[in-house]
């Protein structure tokens, strides 16, 4: 089985949190925890979960850029 860290739990926790409620009930601070660890994620052997980290790559940096220009 394999190892699972610390990140990988991070992001599980906070993509079910995305997934139940949607991104706008992140803070910033968990925006970019989320982006960083979604963009360090390896999926080149799954093409359909690539497609997907794509899709919530762009959305997560489009929360982030409405989030720094509202305040």
């Amino acid at each position: 089985m394999a190892h699972v860290t610390d990140d990988d739990r991070k992001r599980v926790e906070l993509l079910e949190v995305v997934s139940k409620k949607g991104l706008k009930v992140l803070e910033l601070d968990d925006l970019k925890a989320l982006l960083a660890l979604v963009e360090n994620k390896d999926y080149a052997h799954n093409k359909k979960a690539q497609k997907s980290k794509v899709k919530l790559v762009a959305q997560i940096n489009a929360r982030i850029y409405d989030f720094e220009r509202k305040f």
